[in-house]
């Protein structure tokens, strides 16, 4: 593993404030792989046997049930997934993908109990985590039921713009076809909520998304911190 995956990895919340010996207790055995794009990592149902972290490149979290799929989260670098299993021992409640070319290091389920149960600040930080993620569930499912295809489109538009630094535009990170089962919408639906937010603030070209209003596009997906967190939102999906 190089030497600065190492660094960026241990300034991640998890693990920052474990102990050094711990953190190289508990990386002594991980390692590395790079994965083109559409590479299956991990299948819903099997075994936890290690937490992922994606350095590179992007993974998608889906799950599927009698012949339909639906996109989970989207993880980006540099984040872990799947820490709730490998702490439960229990099978990954997701399957997940690579979309574009990935690297992932891998870190043996087995090692992150061990270190749980010697390193209290790695245990509070991995409760923290994992507290983070069953927040960003709620959030999800909240938003999924109360809020309207259109308020959904909304309110993710606001959210990836403040993550960018809320400019006048950004380009989206995934394919409009994982962002509509993201929002749990069809490819259609997606299209035309995009079309009708173009009254209401909102340009789109190509993968570019052009906020022309954000007061409009606020009143159409009414923010609140009690659903809209970007950071949490975005990045807490990962049980």
């Amino acid at each position: 593993m190089r030497d600065n995956e190492l660094c960026e990895i241990r300034r991640l919340p998890l693990f920052r404030a474990m102990a050094s010996e711990n953190f190289t207790a508990l990386t002594r055995a991980a390692y590395d792989q790079t994965f083109p794009a559409q590479v299956r990592l991990i299948e819903e149902g099997a075994a936890a046997d290690f937490l992922h972290i994606v350095v590179e490149g992007s993974v998608e979290l889906f799950a599927g049930w009698q012949g339909r799929e639906t996109t989970m989260q989207v993880v980006r670098p540099v984040s872990t997934f799947i820490l709730a299993a490998c702490m439960k021992d229990a099978p990954y409640l997701m399957s997940a993908r690579t979309l574009e070319k990935t690297r992932v290091v891998l870190v043996p389920s087995v090692d992150l109990r061990a270190i749980f149960r010697i390193d209290p600040e790695f245990a509070l930080a991995t409760i923290s985590e994992l507290s983070a993620c069953y927040r960003s569930v709620v959030k999800h499912t909240k938003e999924l039921k109360l809020r309207t295809a259109r308020e959904r489109l909304a309110a993710y538009i606001l959210r990836q713009a403040k993550l960018d630094n809320n400019g006048p535009s950004f380009i989206l990170p995934m394919e409009k076809r994982v962002l509509a089962s993201l929002i749990g919408v069809t490819p259609e639906s997606l299209s035309r909520a995009m079309k009708s937010l173009q009254d209401v603030g909102t340009k789109v070209d190509g993968q570019r998304i052009i906020i022309t209003d954000h007061k409009a596009l606020e009143a159409v997906a009414c923010p609140t911190p009690l659903m809209d967190d970007p950071e949490q939102h975005e990045q807490g999906l990962r049980p």
